[in-house]
């Protein structure tokens, strides 16, 4: 068995152990230490941050433009996931963080009829 493997299997092994909160911590690694930090972003980090008064059903659509411009943009390759707390049910959830230049990040404000407002701002916010 390779290193990486050995390692996989022990963070899960301590995950089982311990509360679901450092449960989650462990198995999402060093991406949940960026998405803190502010180095990778989720959707609806970016929405907050342009003042979007969307509802939890409008953010999961734009999440989902998102990712297809990044796929689009990729050659079909996934962002990377990470387990978060959702913002209004506290469930534990799978989700997918970008950097908070990423290009789909904008091009899917512009493709998704309920963000298209908020397009001009994300320009000024961008350029800041």
């Amino acid at each position: 068995m390779n290193r990486r493997h050995r390692t996989a299997r022990q963070a899960i092994t301590a995950a089982l152990h311990t509360s679901r909160h450092l449960a989650y911590r462990t198995l999402s690694g060093i991406v949940a230490v960026h998405v803190d930090q502010g180095r990778l972003i989720r959707t609806g980090d970016l929405l907050d941050r342009l003042g979007a008064d969307l509802p939890d059903g409008q953010c999961s659509w734009y999440g989902r433009h998102v990712a297809k411009a990044y796929r689009a943009a990729n050659d079909g390759a996934a962002a990377i996931k990470v387990w978060a707390q959702h913002r209004t049910t506290g469930r534990w959830i799978h989700v997918h963080v970008y950097s908070p230049v990423e290009p789909a990040l904008y091009t899917a404000l512009h493709t998704y009829k309920a963000t298209r407002p908020l397009a001009a701002q994300a320009a000024y916010t961008e350029a800041a």
